[in-house]
């Protein structure tokens, strides 16, 4: 299924191009040009419509900025629609416009359907769209690590469902080996840690403070300090709301305010202002009683006693040494309490802790070694279909005798998981050391393409392998830059060949400088440069019928009206027609 095909691009201010756009085509696109025209600069627009890192220097001398824009179309319902209609991309017409500014001083900016997005997005949109190869990349297909990661992905779900159990599984069990050491690594701090927290606790609980009760001691102190002067307060104002009953001349408040009441009684009735005058009055009465009752009171429960008031202070003074060490209050050092009884606990427990990590630890290595061990037999038969299928692909790109074949192999370790009855070293993705071997010829044993491959076979094995992987994990686009590199005459026509195959199901742009691949592309594109060394918008044009034949002309002979080379031209046309 295609879901998606890149229409065109429009590129200006970046390397040599000053405003170009190119056109591609929903089969096979070529790209070609002199050398130093700009045809890499193809490659480069695309990687930065994809997320790729931003480099200032790609800007040309004296702009402001680079902008490449790209066009997408997408079906509806297409994976790559969906996720960016989530990040508020709008769609034109069933098309997804991608533009990618660089800005001199080292600024990036990306936009998704004309909503600002952040560049991290496109790159998880460029999973699902393009398959970019170059130089670059083939050398990464030299690393181990990368050929284990294409036999996973050619494996599918056979390798897939137990890499992720075996992943979830892995992730557990370096928490918990991780726990596990520290606590047997830090025993002796942890035993200290616990020695501090028993003294604590027990100095608390020899104190047993009660929530509050420091106010409320220090209200107390504060009271009885002062007794003598509150007691004679209360004893003076008592007396002037009711009387000295020793001097029965003296005039107090209660009775005066009796006194104002019955003046008022008498004449209420005519006034409603001075009855309501009168009432206030009656509860001023009843209030100066309530307030001499309550004066009494205090006075005769005062307690003066200064044995009192020491034991006031003594029990503050322990509060203050528990408050000292363990908090700002009393309140403060019950939670302490709380939370350091907790991690005691905890503490306490490490022994059983212990047990029950060690315990797991064991389990997930047991189990690890079943999930290796799954995993190895799943890459195993899947080595055996993915090289027999690349080797059947390089016969058809003129390896005819080459054999590639997958090694898979451990690396024992005592402390490992266990896969085939033995103790093995083992990581995040299992246990499997993975190196992809080539015998280029018969007779010649297998190698490790970083050693055994030529420049020209490690291109034709990564197209190899790029075709297999079409057939059982397809993406909308493929970009080759370079493809070639190292190839000519019979190998260059089953390139061209093969790359016309592969744009049946998919849409395939190439950078090349090879006639044979060329020939066989749906569209040629040629890049030139002007006078002054750029690239404009006339210098990026479709090639079609005598143009195509003097480009491929120069392409074979660097001459354009070389009659052989022009007869060759229409020749390698003439085959790539019969082909498609």
């Amino acid at each position: 299924m295609v879901w998606g095909v890149l229409e065109e691009m429009r590129i200006r201010s970046l390397g040599v191009i000053d405003d170009a756009v190119v056109e591609l085509s929903p089969g096979f696109t070529a790209v070609t040009g002199e050398t130093g025209a700009g045809k890499t600069m193809v490659v480069t627009s695309l990687g930065l419509l994809l997320g790729g890192r931003a480099d200032p220097a790609l800007v040309r001398i004296g702009a402001a900025a680079a902008v490449v824009e790209g066009r997408i179309s997408l079906p509806p319902g297409a994976p790559v629609a969906v996720r960016a209609e989530e990040a508020g991309a709008e769609l034109d017409d069933g098309a997804l416009l991608v533009t990618r500014t660089v800005s001199a001083e080292g600024r990036s900016r990306a936009h998704l359907g004309g909503r600002s997005v952040p560049v991290g997005l496109l790159a998880e949109l460029a999973d699902e769209l393009v398959a970019v190869h170059g130089q670059t990349d083939q050398q990464g297909l030299l690393k181990p690590a990368r050929q284990r990661g294409a036999l996973d992905r050619y494996a599918g779900e056979a390798v897939a469902k137990p890499l992720a159990a075996y992943g979830e599984a892995y992730r557990r069990l370096r928490a918990v080996t991780a726990e596990l050491d520290e606590i047997t690594t830090r025993a002796r701090e942890r035993a200290q840690e616990a020695d501090l927290l028993r003294f604590g606790l027990a100095e608390i609980e020899a104190v047993e403070p009660r929530a509050g009760e420091d106010v409320e001691l220090a209200a107390e102190a504060e009271r009885l300090g002062h007794a003598e002067a509150l007691a004679s307060a209360a004893a003076l104002a008592h007396a002037a709301l009711v009387g000295n009953p020793e001097d029965p001349e003296s005039v107090d408040a209660t009775t005066l305010v009796a006194g104002a009441g019955r003046a008022l009684e008498g004449v209420r009735a005519h006034d409603p202002a001075l009855a309501a005058l009168a009432d206030r009055m009656g509860e001023i009465s009843i209030l100066l009683s309530d307030v001499a009752g309550e004066l009494a009171g205090y006075a005769d429960d005062l307690d003066a006693d200064p044995l009192r008031l020491a034991a006031v202070e003594e029990r503050r003074a322990a509060l203050t040494q528990l408050t000292r060490k363990y908090g700002d209050s009393v309140a403060a050092v019950l939670a302490w309490a709380e939370e350091s009884a907790d991690r005691l606990g905890r503490l306490d427990g490490d022994d059983e802790r212990i047990e029950e990590l060690t315990a797991e630890r064991d389990r997930l290595r047991d189990e690890l070694s079943v999930l290796a061990q799954r995993l190895t037999d799943a890459r195993t038969e899947a080595a055996d279909r993915f090289a027999g299928a690349v080797t059947a692909e390089l016969a058809s790109l003129a390896m005819p005798h080459a054999r590639v074949s997958f090694a898979l192999a451990q690396t024992e370790d005592p402390e490992g998981v266990e896969v085939g009855g033995r103790r093995v070293a083992y990581g995040p993705s299992g246990a499997d050391e993975v190196e992809l071997l080539l015998a280029p010829h018969p007779g010649a044993p297998p190698r490790p393409i970083a050693k055994g491959a030529s420049g020209g076979e490690l291109s034709r094995v990564m197209l190899a392998v790029e075709v297999v992987f079409a057939g059982v994990d397809p993406v909308p686009t493929y970009l080759f830059d370079e493809v070639d590199a190292g190839v000519g005459g019979k190998a260059a026509v089953e390139i061209g060949r093969r790359l016309a195959k592969l744009a049946r199901t998919a849409q395939v742009v190439v950078v090349t400088h090879l006639p044979q691949v060329a020939a066989f592309a749906d569209r040629q594109l040629l890049v030139e440069k002007t006078h002054d060394g750029s690239v404009t918008r006339s210098g990026v044009t479709v090639l079609e019928g005598e143009e195509r034949v003097r480009e491929l002309s120069r392409m074979l002979a660097g001459q354009e009206d070389s009659e052989t080379a022009r007869a060759h031209a229409e020749e390698l046309l003439a085959t790539a027609r019969a082909d498609g």
